[in-house]
C-alpha cells in the first residue's frame, strides 16, 4: 500500500484513500502530537470536538478540530452543483464542511497520517476522495473543478513545485484545473501584517522580525505582502482578484472584511490571540489599528489575506 505509483486504495468509512503518488514515508510530520489528533479523530464524533478542546487544552488540537476554522470558506457560495479540489487537505479542518457544501470534494496531501486523521473525522460523509502525495506528481492528472482552495498552502509553493518561480507557477497550474465561472481561494499570511511589529513571532518558523526582514535565515516558506502578491497575481495571468481581511488572522478568523466593507474605529479592540507560544506586547494594537484604519491603510497590514481569483481581465 504504501509504494509509490501503487494504485492501492484504502476506504475508511464512505471517505477513499488513493496512495498511487505516495513516496512509501511522510516526509514532514509535527510529531507525536499527530497520534493524538488521529485517535481523536478515530474515537470522537465530530459534535463533541468542542468538548475535547477544552479538555485537552492544547494549541494543536484546537487548530486542527475548532469549527472557527470554517468560518474562512463556509460563507462562499457553493452548491452540490460543484466540484471542490482542496489542495493541502491537512487534518481536514475544512474538508467536511466543503463536502456539505459541494457535490465532490477532492484533496491532495502529502501526508498519509494526515489523510487518515481528515478520513477518519469524515468517514460519515460518501463524497471524498484523497490523493495522497505530492502536488506536483498529481497535479497532471487532475480534472476540472469550480472551486480550488490553497488554505495555509501557497506559502509552501516552493516545496510542492519547486522552480525559478514556484509561486507564478502554481497559481497558472491550478487555473488551468478551473471549470468555466471557477475560482481559486488562496488563504495566507501577510509578511508585513501589523501582529509581527507589534511582537509575534513569524508564524512558520516561530523568529521574531523573520518576515519583517525578508526570511534571512529561511528557504522553505515565504508569506507576502499585499504589492508583492498582486505582483504574483499578475504574473500568472488574467484574473480578477478580490482580497478579504480574516481578523484576527485566517486560521481563526471571527470577523471577515472585504474592500467593500471595512473596520471603523473602535471595531477592533481585542489583543491578537497567541496561543503556542511566546510573544512581546510592544504597542496597543487595537489604538495602532484605529489610526492604520483612519488612515485607510488596513489592507496594507491586515495580518492575514484572503482572495479569491476568478479568470478575466486584470484587476
Amino acid at each position: 500500500m504504501d509504494s509509490k505509483g501503487s494504485g492501492a486504495k484504502e476506504k475508511i468509512g464512505g471517505v477513499t484513500l488513493d496512495y498511487a503518488w505516495y513516496p512509501g514515508e511522510d516526509l514532514y510530520s509535527d510529531g507525536d502530537v499527530e497520534e493524538e489528533l488521529l485517535t481523536i479523530a478515530k474515537e470522537y464524533k465530530e459534535g463533541e470536538y468542542d468538548q475535547v478542546i477544552a479538555q485537552r487544552k492544547s494549541w494543536p488540537v484546537l487548530y486542527h478540530f475548532s469549527k472557527i476554522r470554517q468560518n474562512i470558506i463556509n460563507w462562499l457560495p457553493v452548491t452540490k452543483d460543484h466540484k471542490v479540489l482542496e489542495i493541502g487537505a491537512g487534518c481536514g479542518a475544512l474538508t467536511g464542511a466543503l463536502a456539505d457544501m459541494a457535490g465532490r470534494v477532492t484533496c491532495v496531501e502529502l501526508s498519509k497520517k494526515r489523510s487518515q486523521i481528515n478520513a477518519y473525522r469524515n468517514k460519515e460523509r460518501d463524497n471524498i476522495e484523497i490523493l495522497v502525495g505530492n502536488y506536483q506528481d498529481i497535479e497532471k492528472g487532475l480534472g476540472r473543478y469550480d472551486l480550488i482552495t490553497m488554505i495555509g498552502v501557497f506559502e509552501y509553493a516552493r516545496g510542492y513545485i519547486g522552480g525559478d518561480d514556484p509561486y507564478v507557477e502554481m497559481l497558472r497550474q491550478a487555473a488551468g484545473h478551473l471549470a468555466p465561472g471557477g475560482k481559486i481561494v488562496i488563504a495566507i499570511e501577510n509578511r508585513i501584517g501589523l501582529k509581527y511589529w507589534s511582537g509575534f513571532t513569524e508564524d512558520h518558523v516561530g523568529r521574531y522580525h523573520e518576515g519583517l526582514e525578508g526570511y534571512p535565515g529561511t528557504e522553505s516558506v515565504r508569506t507576502f505582502s499585499r504589492p508583492a502578491l498582486c505582483k504574483i497575481i499578475r504574473q500568472a495571468g488574467e484574473f480578477q482578484a478580490y482580497f478579504y481581511y480574516p481578523f484576527p488572522d485566517y486560521k481563526l478568523p471571527m470577523v471577515i472584511y472585504s474592500d467593500e466593507y471595512l473596520p471603523k474605529p473602535g471595531e477592533i479592540t481585542e489583543n491578537f490571540p497567541n496561543f503556542d507560544r511566546e510573544r512581546i506586547l510592544a504597542f496597543s494594537e487595537g489604538r495602532v489599528l484605529d489610526s492604520l484604519i483612519q488612515d485607510g491603510l488596513l489592507p496594507q497590514f491586515a495580518n492575514s489575506f484572503l482572495v479569491i481569483l476568478e479568470k478575466g481581465e486584470q484587476s
